[in-house]
C-alpha cells in the first residue's frame, strides 16, 4: 500500500511538473550544454516549423529554414537575455526573420530571372548579327565611295562625314556653291546606284 502511494505521488509529481522553460534552456545551451540543446530542440522545433511553414509555404524549404533557425539558436544562445522576452518568443522571432529572408531571397531570384528573360525576348535581333551587318554596310559604302570622282568624293566626305554645310564646303574648297551642289547631287546619285538603294 505504501509503495502504491509513493508511486501515485511520483506520478502526480510528474504530471504537475512544468515543461522546461526555453529561456532557461537557452542559458544552459550558451554554456555548451548539449543535453539542454536536445531538450530545447524538442520544445521549439515544432512551433518554429509551423511558423516558418506559414510564411515560406514550401515544405522542403520550411524544413531547411527550421534547421537554420535551430543551428542559429545553438550558435547564438549566449545573446539571449531574459530582458528581451521569453526564450520561446526569441526563438520564434529568429524563425520569423529567417523565413521572411528566405521568401525575399526567392522573390529576388525570381525577379532577376524574369528581368533576364524579358531582356532576351525584347531584343529584336542578335547583337553579333547586327554588328556583322553594320560592318558589311560600312565596307559597301567605302567601296562605293571609291567609285566617285575625286572631286565628288571630297565634297561628299566633307558634307556627310565631317558635317559641313554646302556653303562651308564651298568656302573650304574655294569652289562656287552651285558647283558643290552639282558634285554632291551627282555623287549621291552614283552612291545610290552603287548601293542598290531603290528610288
Amino acid at each position: 500500500m505504501a509503495e502504491r502511494v509513493r508511486r501515485i505521488a511520483g506520478e502526480a509529481d510528474t504530471v504537475t511538473q512544468a515543461p522546461p522553460d526555453a529561456g532557461a534552456l537557452l542559458q544552459q545551451v550558451a554554456r555548451g550544454d548539449e543535453k539542454a540543446f536536445e531538450r530545447l530542440y524538442d520544445l521549439v522545433a515544432a512551433p518554429v516549423f509551423g511558423l516558418v511553414r506559414r510564411i515560406v509555404r514550401d515544405p522542403a524549404q520550411s524544413e531547411e529554414v527550421t534547421q537554420e533557425v535551430m543551428l542559429e539558436l545553438w550558435r547564438t544562445a549566449a545573446r539571449y537575455s531574459t530582458e528581451r522576452g521569453s526564450g520561446m518568443t526569441w526563438a520564434m522571432t529568429l524563425a520569423h526573420r529567417r523565413a521572411v529572408d528566405r521568401v525575399r531571397s526567392a522573390q529576388s531570384a525570381t525577379d532577376r530571372e524574369d528581368k533576364a528573360h524579358r531582356r532576351e525576348t525584347t531584343r529584336p535581333f542578335d547583337e553579333v548579327a547586327e554588328q556583322v551587318s553594320i560592318r558589311l554596310e560600312h565596307e559597301q559604302v567605302r567601296r562605293c565611295l571609291t567609285s566617285l570622282t575625286d572631286l565628288q568624293r571630297e565634297s561628299v566626305e566633307l558634307a556627310y562625314y565631317r558635317g559641313l554645310t554646302y556653303r562651308e564646303v564651298s568656302d573650304l574648297l574655294d569652289t562656287p556653291l552651285g558647283t558643290i551642289k552639282t558634285r554632291l547631287r551627282d555623287g549621291l546619285i552614283r552612291m545610290r546606284d552603287c548601293l542598290g538603294v531603290a528610288r
